[in-house]
């Protein structure tokens, strides 16, 4: 019977995944690792002792806070749009925890694993954030509910009868709150530019595309740009139309050869756009919207992932 780990967050997917895998026949431990709020470990608990299950909680604690809330803040502050999930994913979930454990790792992710190629879940897909996940560790990972839509996930949660069914889908990352965004990120005032003169002082926090919150008169404003000291805005909507960005940190889950026709995301809800990528640059067929330095940008093959990189 093999050894499984499967990591459990409390939440409808991953307790799902966890009686998947014990009804598959696997030998499964459920894990919680403990990142920053400790408020899923009881959901995750009841759950494990629900299915008769074992249980155990590791803290990842410090190494989180050093490396992806660390990331997060100077991301900001370098006038970034950083991806905390796909940082965690990498270093983490499927990084320290594959050398604490030499057992098959599963989580609730919907994405699937076919002749060690990484495809997009049959309904949700949540391929984009693990486009930076080590190629080796997929001979070792289980995703039980990728083959799944979320309807027929929450179906079987409350046909299993789990104590998560009523639990909300989290749509931020794990820590991002309004307190947390005014403890650890202050507001630098700066100046809001439009046309190269100064117009009002900025406050808050600033992602390229921007229209809301700005509250501007005479708008609408978009943000084409961010400076450390400078948020450039533009009335002109077709200005955040790009054809071409450069990207970083590359990640292969093939050996890729160039130039290399792709579909690609400039970020997780955005379209398929047809690209074709040079090493570390990539020219789309149609410019695309508020293409923003520091998200992730993610290479398709129809369903199997390529790879991906940071936008520089």
């Amino acid at each position: 019977m093999k050894k499984v780990i499967i990591a459990m967050s409390g939440g409808i997917d991953s307790s799902v995944s966890a009686v998947l895998l014990k009804k598959a026949g696997f030998d499964v431990t459920g894990i919680f690792i403990r990142f920053w709020s400790n408020e899923s470990e009881k959901k995750a608990r009841a759950v494990a002792k629900k299915i008769g299950i074992p249980f155990k909680v590791i803290s990842f604690e410090k190494e989180f806070k050093k490396i992806v809330v660390d990331y997060f803040i100077e991301s900001y502050k370098k006038g970034l749009t950083p991806n905390p999930c796909v940082v965690c994913n990498k270093e983490l979930k499927f990084g320290l925890l594959f050398k604490k454990f030499n057992d098959y790792i599963a989580t609730g992710h919907y994405v699937r694993v076919k002749d060690n190629k990484l495809l997009k879940g049959r309904g949700k897909d949540q391929s984009y954030f693990l486009w930076s996940i080590n190629p080796k560790v997929l001979d070792r990972v289980l995703f039980p509910v990728g083959g799944y839509t979320k309807e027929e996930v929450k179906k079987m949660a409350k046909d299993f009868k789990l104590p998560v069914v009523n639990v909300p889908e989290s749509q931020e990352a794990c820590f991002i709150s309004d307190s947390f965004l005014k403890k650890y990120i202050k507001n630098k005032p700066g100046d809001i530019v439009y046309n190269n003169k100064i117009i009002a002082e900025g406050s808050g926090l600033y992602t390229i595309g921007q229209r809301k919150g700005l509250n501007l008169p005479g708008g609408p404003f978009y943000v084409l740009d961010i400076k450390k000291d400078k948020v450039i805005v533009t009335k002109n909507e077709k200005d955040l139309l790009k054809k071409v960005l450069t990207f970083k940190k590359a990640n292969w889950f093939i050996k890729p050869k160039f130039p290399l026709k792709v579909e690609a995301k400039i970020r997780y809800r955005h379209k398929m756009a047809k690209a074709i990528v040079n090493k570390n640059k990539v020219i789309f067929t149609n410019p695309q919207r508020a293409i923003t330095p520091g998200q992730s940008i993610v290479f398709y093959n129809k369903d199997q992932l390529l790879g991906g990189g940071i936008i520089i």
